[in-house]
């Protein structure tokens, strides 16, 4: 079994090879601007990790993994121009550094490039991983389709947030564990558990970053702190609070939640201290805990040897340790 950094490194060897600029250039310089700009490269790894897990050379997988990458920063291509984001990972966004049509079109582009990748598999595993993709991908529409709903939404409940952030990130985490199972040719069961694994773990992975937002170290976050405030979004935290909050406290988030002063450090440290006081922080914390050690019974339960499933325990409690 590979480690983590050697399988990172072998796929964005490939990426880079069959990944490159051609005619027109504008379709195509932007898709690999976008790819070339790095990210931990979580989901391709999880698809070559699991197909070595059941056996299978990591090399069988690259163009599932090609694909999954692929179709991620697609969806961050087409996040930014409806957030009208002007930076990703410290660089401007596409649509900044060309123009919107052009990020449209690249999108578009990169998402049928996706497609074509599992045409490189033939019968049973092809069939299974257009099935898995397409499913996966509307799933990804819908949450994002949530997540801008929500923006305007007064009445968004835990259980709606919950759901958002499970189709918006978490069944692409477990979709990717799954196609790497489906390129070994693991038993049913097995796709299914390891499935599980990944959207547990995705979920946890996501209320994290909500909370590293509002608490993580500014050194080593990589985005800015209190994002998510500054833009006023619906987190876990912030529906913890008004759950958890005396009558008052709701009301001075509401109120927070409502303006968008000129200089935001004064807005983020009170909602911040809302976050704490209400014990919705600490809520969060347990709540990470929890579907993470969820991820890890659903593990347990995987027809594997202990051994063979250790580097998924591994990457399950780096995922949780992390603090970027």
């Amino acid at each position: 079994m590979q480690n983590i950094s050697f399988l990172r490194e072998e796929f964005i060897q490939y990426l880079n090879a069959k990944v490159s600029v051609k005619e027109p250039a504008n379709l195509y310089e932007p898709m690999v601007y976008i790819l070339d700009q790095g990210g931990k490269r979580l989901r391709p790894v999880l698809v070559l990790m699991a197909a070595e897990i059941f056996d299978c050379p990591y090399q069988k997988a690259l163009d599932a993994a090609l694909a999954i990458e692929i179709f991620h920063n697609f969806s961050l291509v087409h996040d930014d121009i409806m957030d009208d984001a002007p930076l990703r990972r410290g660089k401007e966004t596409v649509h900044e550094k060309w123009d919107v049509n052009t990020g449209i079109l690249s999108g578009d582009a990169m998402l049928i490039n996706a497609y074509q990748l599992f045409e490189n598999y033939e019968g049973e595993v092809f069939r299974e991983l257009a099935k898995l993709f397409s499913k996966t991908a509307i799933e990804v529409c819908e949450g994002q389709q949530y997540d801008i709903d929500f923006e305007t939404r007064d009445n968004v409940t835990i259980s709606d947030y919950l759901k958002m952030i499970e189709y918006k990130t978490a069944v692409l985490v477990g979709a990717s564990l799954q196609m790497g199972a489906i390129v070994a040719k693991a038993s049913s069961s097995c796709k299914k558990a390891i499935y599980e694994y990944g959207r547990l773990l995705g979920i946890a992975f996501q209320l994290q970053d909500d909370y590293l937002d509002a608490f993580g170290d500014p050194d080593t976050f990589g985005k800015q702190v209190g994002g998510d405030i500054i833009e006023n979004k619906k987190t876990f935290l912030y529906l913890k609070t008004l759950e958890a909050a005396n009558e008052n406290e709701a009301r001075q988030l509401e109120h927070l939640y409502t303006i968008s002063p000129a200089d935001n450090s004064g807005k983020i440290e009170a909602v911040k201290n809302l976050f704490e006081s209400s014990g919705a922080a600490e809520i969060t914390r347990r709540e990470i805990e929890r579907y993470t050690r969820k991820a890890f019974l659903i593990l347990d339960k995987i027809d594997l040897p202990e051994a063979k499933k250790e580097p998924l325990r591994k990457f399950g409690e780096m995922l949780m340790e992390r603090q970027v």
